[in-house]
């Protein structure tokens, strides 16, 4: 196949959305593949396949802003876009933003397939506008996607079944998504490490994560503060992001030894996993969480917060691995309640082992390219079939016939299509 891949926010792998991006684009290769990428990453201009736009510049301030959250944010150029669709059989959309929505519009207007991720949860775009809290905000974010990006698209790619859930209760639509994991790269796995001399005897508690308000540094900081044991603690916080200064200053208050805070390469992040004692994923909005999943793969015992937003609380072996979300008191019990029990932590250790809760990057991947592939031949027959009944919608009229389309289809991880006429399904194009 011949894949186009857009993606607004390219650039150093250091969020999920990036990984997640790279990954794909290395499976896609790997298996043969052609594959085009349209983003603004000025580094990779001249590379072989890569396609570059322009950066997005609000002004001196929130460009600012951007920049302390280590991305840079797209802007369409037609041109470029006609150039990277040329004879591809099939376009794959990251985020649902200017350049995506661009990209969608010109890849309808030639009939070609189109699926598209889901990796930005609307708190990921209130939560710098301080309405993270805001059920109204939040649906509103909600709505715009779908009725600008989602409806329009053939079909979508979702981490979780917490977030494909999430998202078409907000929109009170149903859509055609395939549920598939991003997956947990082969290397992280089970292997003796020896802690580091300044870690030497400590308990050492890891949590990877960009510093941003939704991943909640700071629940962590104030809970092992409120420990019995809060001497022997010491925190790794893996990541990068603009909120390093707020929980700097929160240690600082809660009087805690400072944390480990540093972007952990693939090769030192598997060494910190596997010497660390516990793993706690404070977040309180979280779409997928394959960090956690990346540490109950080597066997550490993760705990985690309840929160109604996130997906990493179905990660956990049970009760005792999760705690009250933003209850500092209730984590700090927690903590205790595991560096008091070691015996225990082995048992829950060989539990995670063999949970299989975490699926394997290259199935995941597989299964991605399965769905594009689908995708393609699904488009194919529709055309095929009709090539005579397309016309003009209007937006209720097309949103109707997705909403239809989208019922005959059964939800299951590989994205099988329903047993149904193919004339039904056909509906859902958005060429009609």
């Amino acid at each position: 196949m011949v894949v186009t891949i857009v993606a607004d926010v390219l650039g150093s792998e250091n969020n999920g959305t990036t990984v997640a991006c790279m990954n794909l684009i290395r499976y896609l290769k790997s298996r043969g593949d052609t594959v085009r990428v349209v983003c603004c990453d000025e580094e990779r201009r001249g590379t072989e396949g890569y396609y570059i736009v322009k950066k997005l510049s609000l002004g001196p301030a929130l460009d600012a802003i951007i920049r302390k959250n280590c991305v840079s944010i797209a802007v369409p150029d037609k041109k470029v876009i006609a150039e990277a669709l040329d004879g591809c059989d099939a376009v794959h959309i990251m985020t649902p933003f200017i350049l995506a929505r661009a990209a969608l519009r010109e890849a309808v207007r030639r009939n070609i397939p189109v699926t598209a991720g889901f990796h930005c949860q609307a708190e990921n775009l209130t939560s710098h506008l301080m309405l993270m809290n805001s059920k109204l905000a939040n649906k509103l974010v909600y709505k715009n996607f779908y009725n600008g990006f989602y409806k329009y698209v053939d079909a979508v790619h979702y981490p979780t079944q917490f977030i494909r859930d999430v998202f078409e209760k907000s929109v009170g639509r149903r859509t055609n998504g395939y549920v598939i994991s991003n997956g947990v790269n082969e290397v992280f796995e089970k292997r003796p490490a020896e802690k580091p001399a300044a870690l030497a005897g400590k308990f050492v508690i890891l949590f990877i994560g960009r510093y941003s308000r939704e991943k909640s540094h700071k629940v962590l900081v104030k809970a092992v503060a409120k420990s019995k044991y809060r001497d022997n603690i010491r925190l790794i916080f893996a990541g990068s992001g603009p909120r390093k200064r707020e929980i700097d200053a929160c240690v600082k208050k809660a009087g805690i030894a400072p944390p480990v805070m540093e972007f952990f390469t693939r090769e030192r992040l598997l060494e910190a996993i596997n010497y660390s004692d516990l793993y706690c994923h404070p977040a309180e909005i979280e779409l997928e969480g394959i960090a956690c999943l990346e540490a109950i793969s080597c066997g550490l015992v993760p705990v985690v917060s309840d929160s109604p937003r996130c997906a990493t609380k179905y990660f956990a072996p049970d009760e005792k691995c999760i705690f009250k979300c933003n209850d500092s008191a209730d984590l700090a019990a927690k903590i205790d309640f595991w560096i008091e029990n070691p015996s225990l932590r082995e048992e829950y250790s060989a539990r995670c082992l063999s949970s299989g809760v975490s699926v394997k990057q290259s199935a995941c991947m597989d299964s991605m390219r399965s769905m594009i592939a689908e995708t393609v031949e699904a488009k194919k027959r529709r055309l095929n079939n009709s090539p005579a009944k397309y016309k003009v919608l209007s937006s209720a009229e097309r949103t109707a016939a997705l909403s239809e389309a989208a019922d005959l289809r059964e939800n299951s991880l590989d994205g099988v299509f329903a047993a149904t006429d193919n004339q039904d399904y056909e509906k859902s194009s958005l060429l009609q």
